[in-house]
């Protein structure tokens, strides 16, 4: 009997060893497959990039603010986070209109600009007071107000985005660049346009050759603008390179010097951008930004040409929010009206 015990003894004992092994095995697979899931979620390869998008919303104008993101949120799968710029007094209006609005589903922080950080840097100029607003500079701090992006898409208010952003967030940056922009020479479809309402695509549209710091700088008059209100920012070299130091110093020294002014090209923020980056940007693909909309009530591009461009800018006087203006079919397409009434649109009939 005690063998027969014994063998029995020994067969439960390796049945019991058996079955913990197994339930082992199953126990420690279940952590291994989630650390594995774990890092799949983690890598870049799989994650979705956030696409960091900084829109200014200055009073009297957030309609603009509103059908910029409207347009660049209903066409694109892409993860945006947008970065809305705005004054201690307008943050409140800015938010109800998203939070009360079908853009209540997007990815957004507020973030409050100082202008005291202007202060000692604008020279005043009664010609075009709206230039002076301290929202048109928020593009010279942009590290100062976005920390954790590499790469953040800057826009104007006054824009429609028709394309997929992520293509504009895809634009290369060339080695030591630390922004893209549009050359006001790109696109042979807007120079007639150009030529048409007299304006300037120059640098002596915008600079004062007639100052001796101007012609120092060794850049010719004729040399090609670009147009600052869409940028791609390489933020690691804008801090390693003191873009904002350079841009300061410049308003400062017009300030002092007259260098430039607003009865010149297009204002006081374009001059010193021009300065500091003269043959040092990339180039952004000229479709996604087709601008001077805003410079004649009159003088229209071609619908089918519209239709084509991934991003529509309204630069110059006539907004399409107010009244006279063109192509204000497309910019409406966009916009929401805002809940609390405050922003509404000037038409004929208004």
């Amino acid at each position: 009997i005690l063998p027969f015990v014994s063998v029995n003894q020994i067969l439960l004992l390796l049945l019991v060893l058996t079955v913990c092994a197994i339930l082992y095995n199953k126990v420690h697979q279940v952590p291994s497959a989630l650390k594995n899931e774990t890092v799949d979620l983690e890598s870049p390869e799989e994650m979705e990039e956030e696409i960091p998008v900084v829109i200014c919303a200055a009073a009297g104008r957030m309609g603009a603010a509103i059908a910029a993101i409207s347009s660049i949120y209903s066409n694109t799968e892409a993860n945006v986070l947008f970065y809305i710029v705005g004054l201690k007094t307008t943050i409140p209006h800015i938010r109800k209109w998203i939070e009360n609005s079908k853009l209540k589903e997007i990815k957004y922080k507020v973030v409050e600009f100082n202008p005291m950080v202007l202060k000692g840097k604008i020279r005043q100029d009664a010609s075009r007071p709206e230039l002076l607003q301290p929202l048109n500079f928020v593009r010279f701090y942009l590290p100062l107000l976005i920390q954790k992006h590499e790469k953040v898409i800057y826009l104007d208010d006054d824009i429609i985005v028709q394309g997929d952003i992520q293509e504009l967030y895809d634009t290369k940056l060339a080695p030591g660049h630390a922004a893209a922009f549009s050359d006001d020479c790109d696109l042979p479809s807007t120079h007639e346009m150009v030529r048409s309402v007299g304006m300037q695509n120059t640098y002596m549209g915008f600079l004062d050759y007639r100052k001796q710091a101007i012609r120092d700088l060794g850049i010719s008059p004729s040399t090609c603008s670009f147009n600052p209100g869409v940028i791609v920012a390489n933020m690691t070299e804008w801090k390693h390179q003191r873009i904002t130091k350079q841009l300061e110093k410049w308003m400062q020294r017009n300030v002092e010097e007259n260098l430039y002014s607003s009865t010149l090209g297009g204002g006081v923020a374009t001059s010193p951008m021009l300065i500091v980056f003269h043959r040092k940007y990339s180039t952004i693909n000229p479709m996604w930004h087709i601008r001077h909309l805003g410079w004649s009530p009159d003088t229209r591009y071609s619908e089918h040409f519209l239709q084509e461009a991934k991003l529509l800018h309204w630069n110059g006087r006539y907004k399409p929010w107010d009244y006279p203006s063109v192509h204000t079919d497309l910019w409406e397409n966009w916009f929401i009206p805002d809940p609390s009434g405050k922003f509404k649109l000037t038409r004929p009939d208004s």
